[in-house]
């Protein structure tokens, strides 16, 4: 089998590929002599049909069968062994004229090739790198909700300030009938003053569009999807069942132990410092993924190169199960051309800069990631080797695989932009942060 190169331009080649008799002629007989044995033809025993007759009847289906294997083995090894970076797969170049029993049979496939680039991780304008922070309007809020979710309920008689209200919520029409606990602070001013002062086995009648503040509050108090939420106007009922208030909790060390057994909080200022450290952690992934995000956006407008649109367009269109129309092709084309440059881009940061994990490495962190999940379920002290069947179970299954190879890759770069890039840190509350971002 002889295979050559030929050079159309930067971005462009097709790869000729003569295949010689010898190459196939072996694979075609062995098949050939295997169908003879299980051929069933009038007038032959079954085994027994002649030889001719079994290649004069599926000879050239068989070549076709044999060679396209061989084609797809060598051309791959080929563009490996070449090291000719591609993108989409070669495309064969139609030909209707291909005569099977020639001792030579001539193929010819369009190769669409990767640019030659240089990524400058230090961008012309910096990259903000927000670190969301805890301020003291925060960390009292977040003592007050704590203090209230440990503490006790004390019944009531009938509805008054910051009191919880059990009740459930129906309305025939829309199928709702869920029981619920709400909060007063949830509710809007005019829902409010028409509960203040019920009693448990009263009903009132609630308008859904100036019952909660926030609309999730309203899905879940309604058990209704978010989207219905959103649109719902109409009349609910509410019959209450409990009224309570809720004590808050003291700021002792039975509070401190509750929230943080073996003695690691032993004060309120230590409290405050946890709880400050645990509200700016439970934001690092959200600020990690925006960096990392915006990095990535900065880093394609700013890396300059060009694409085959001309044969990915074409592999588009003739690469799926069914071929689709020019203009169809055309369009998916447009919108994954970032993705095909950003894939060129973290394929070459990836290979520069050794950044695709080893198989221990990934085991290691699929370790350390199978660890915390277990201890926010409060499982901390886990045997060895029921953590081992765990990361050997996640191992096993190829996409569990591919989401923590991405995952590590992704950590890796994000260590990369932070040591090298041209980023701006910045401390924001987290509704700074929403506004910063929202408004970008």
């Amino acid at each position: 089998m002889d295979i050559t190169k030929e050079q159309i331009d930067d971005l462009n080649a097709i790869v000729k590929v003569i295949v010689h008799k010898t190459d196939y002629h072996d694979s075609v007989e062995k098949v050939l002599k295997d169908y003879r044995k299980q051929a069933n033809v009038p007038g032959f025993r079954k085994g027994h049909v002649p030889l001719g007759l079994v290649r004069k009847q599926y000879g050239t289906a068989v070549t076709a069968d044999e060679v396209s294997k061989l084609l797809q083995k060598h051309l791959d090894q080929y563009l490996i062994d070449e090291k000719i970076d591609i993108l989409g797969q070669p495309l064969p170049i139609a030909n209707e004229n291909i005569d099977w029993t020639s001792d030579d049979l001539e193929f010819e496939f369009e190769l669409g090739l990767a640019p030659s680039f240089e990524v400058k991780l230090k961008t012309k304008k910096a990259v903000t790198r927000y670190k969301i922070v805890a301020d003291k309007k925060t960390i009292e809020e977040q003592l007050t909700h704590i203090r209230k979710q440990s503490g006790t309920l004390i019944s009531k008689e009938e509805v008054g300030k910051n009191h919880e209200v059990t009740g459930t919520f129906t309305h025939e029409a829309e199928e709702i009938d869920n029981k619920t606990t709400i909060e007063l602070d949830q509710l809007h001013k005019k829902a409010v003053e028409i509960l203040m002062k019920q009693k448990p086995g009263t009903s009132v009648t609630l308008a859904t569009k100036t019952l909660f503040k926030e609309n999730y509050d309203l899905a879940i108090a309604l058990d209704i999807p978010q989207e219905i939420a959103d649109e719902l106007d109409i009349d609910v009922n509410f019959t209450i069942e409990a009224i309570n208030e809720r004590q808050h909790a003291a700021l002792d060390q039975d509070l401190f132990d509750t929230l943080y057994p073996n003695g690691e909080v032993t004060s309120e200022k230590e409290l405050r410092q946890k709880i400050k450290e645990d509200y700016e952690a439970q934001f690092q992934q959200i600020t990690a993924r925006q960096f990392l995000d915006d990095y990535t956006d900065k880093l394609i407008e700013e890396t300059k190169f060009d694409l085959p649109l001309a044969f990915l367009q074409k592999w588009i269109q003739e690469s799926g199960k069914e071929p689709i129309s020019e203009t169809a092709a055309k369009d998916i084309l447009e919108s994954a051309e970032r993705g095909f440059r950003y894939q060129l881009i973290e394929g070459k940061l990836i290979e520069e800069h050794q950044i695709q994990p080893k198989f221990e490495e990934l085991k290691a962190f699929a370790k350390k990631t199978t660890q915390i999940q277990m201890r926010r379920f409060g499982m901390r002290d886990v045997e060895e080797e029921r953590l081992d069947a765990l990361v050997g179970m996640r191992l096993s299954n190829e996409e569990e695989v591919r989401r923590l190879s991405k995952q590590l890759i992704d950590e890796r770069l994000l260590t990369l932009f932070e040591e090298k890039a041209n980023l701006k840190n910045k401390e924001v509350t987290y509704e700074k942060y929403l506004k910063e971002t929202q408004d970008s």
